[in-house]
């Protein structure tokens, strides 16, 4: 059974906590080029190879209502809902304009709503853009596919919900951060326990497969008494997932964060307590720690793909689905393609330039080299399933992988001395203190760090 104090060492964690990348995507975001040519991306869009595997589908809504002074999202801070109505009007057009370049009668396992606050559209704007989906798209049966949106309970009632369920939404993702009136004011976000819970109970009687929740430690005004309050709330409401991440104060790249008090802080040794109570609290409720900042139930199908060997991570973290091509739609958004990334322009008015000229809003990526693609699936596999299987790379690639990543091999030496993994025969495993640390891990594999600031990176833990 995993528990705190098999998970957390906070000597380790002192020693190799740095910044550092979280791998939804290797090489990180940093490596994009302007110069990318969107010729890469309609040619792996169109690979007759790829005809096998499903699709994925992302679709960016940048709109909130208010903004939340901690948040790094790319978003529009606005009470006119009536902006959402030409970037919905974009929005089809780019599904068009993306579904001709796929064989559309792929199967889309999944899809996902981010912001912004997707709920910022109105029930009859959401219907138009589900159905204008499904004219472009074949989306899986509710019992195969997986299909997800970010809910803000402040703009949700019930009978969102429900709307929700009916369109074919089978998984939310509910923002909190923390139930402490104190901090929700500092992080303007105020949002009662009513309001999450009456969005749960909505969702579990109309019959969600899976309801997350996203926690934040290290905000303003938080102590280890108020944290452990939050999660006695959280725990009574029994999600199916939490993800509870460290706040990463970074004001210079995000100015909201300079409307928060930068001396109500908790301190790092603070931060470090309610981390310890998070893994404590979590684990002793039958969560199992998947990594990083995730928890899931063990009926989860993050805690079943992760035992099966089939977790995998893309944009919008840890997934069950694999092997999916990713297909981003909206401002912002970061598709993946067979062997390419490709962003969209991040600013509004360019996106829609270039869907309104009927051309692909894609500013910026990479086409990844074969050094790229092997070492992606490397840190995947540490990332998600927490070992390394030397033979099965050398398989898939051609290599000796002893040979391959024989410095990176040494520099983990250090790592098995400290108890964070272990060496066997041609396998490399992640222990049980080591899981907290699996970024840390990762970042061994990846040839860029050096050539790039990680301060653009948040603390690994």
């Amino acid at each position: 059974m995993t528990t705190a104090d098999s998970l957390f060492h906070p000597d380790l964690i002192a020693k190799y906590s740095a910044n550092g990348p979280r791998y939804t995507s290797y090489p990180t975001a940093l490596q994009f080029r302007d110069d990318f040519d969107p010729a890469d991306y309609l040619r792996a869009a169109g690979d007759p190879g790829a005809s096998s595997t499903d699709l994925s589908l992302y679709f960016h809504i940048p709109f909130c209502d208010t903004v939340c002074f901690y948040c790094g999202c790319n978003k529009i801070a606005t009470k006119n809902r009536a902006h959402a109505r030409p970037y919905l009007d974009q929005l089809k057009r780019e599904l068009a304009l993306q579904a001709a370049c796929f064989d559309t009668t792929r199967q889309v396992s999944q899809l996902h709503w981010g912001g912004g606050t997707p709920t910022f559209l109105s029930h009859d704007e959401m219907s138009e853009l589900m159905a204008a989906t499904r004219r472009h798209f074949t989306l899986s049966p509710d019992a195969s596919g997986e299909f997800s949106i970010e809910v803000d309970p402040r703009e949700a009632s019930a009978k969102t919900i429900v709307h929700l369920r009916n369109l074919g939404f089978n998984r939310l993702s509910l923002g909190v951060q923390d139930f402490d009136p104190l901090v929700q004011e500092a992080i303007n976000r105020v949002q009662p326990l009513e309001m999450t819970a009456t969005v749960m109970r909505a969702a579990r009687a109309t019959g969600f497969h899976s309801i997350g929740v996203d926690l934040i430690y290290g905000l303003p005004h938080q102590t280890v008494d108020s944290f452990s309050r939050t999660l006695d709330m959280m725990l009574a409401l029994a999600p199916d997932r939490l993800s509870v991440f460290g706040y990463a104060h970074m004001p210079t790249l995000f100015k909201m964060q300079r409307q928060m008090d930068a001396s109500a802080l908790p301190s790092p040794a603070v931060r470090m307590a309610i981390l310890r109570l998070v893994v404590e609290r979590l684990t002793s409720a039958g969560y199992v720690y998947i990594g990083m900042d995730h928890f899931a139930l063990p009926s989860d199908e993050l805690a079943i793909a992760q035992a099966q060997r089939t977790l995998h991570r893309n944009f919008q973290g840890y997934s069950t689905r694999a092997d999916c091509d990713l297909i981003a739609f909206g401002a912002s958004s970061i598709g993946k393609v067979g062997d390419v990334y490709a962003q969209n322009a991040k600013d509004l008015p360019g996106y829609a330039a270039a869907i309104d000229a009927g051309r692909l809003a894609i500013s910026r990526g990479v086409r990844l080299t074969a050094d790229d693609r092997l070492r992606r699936d490397v840190i995947t596999q540490l990332m998600c399933n927490l070992e390394l299987r030397f033979d099965e790379f050398e398989a898939a690639y051609g290599i000796r992988f002893a040979q391959t990543f024989a410095p990176e091999l040494q520099r983990l030496r250090g790592f098995a001395d400290d108890g964070l993994l272990k060496f066997g025969k041609d396998k490399l495993e992640v222990l049980m203190p080591g899981r907290m640390l699996v970024r840390n891990i990762a970042m061994v594999f990846d040839r860029y760090l050096g050539q790039q600031s990680v301060e653009r990176f948040s603390r690994t833990v």
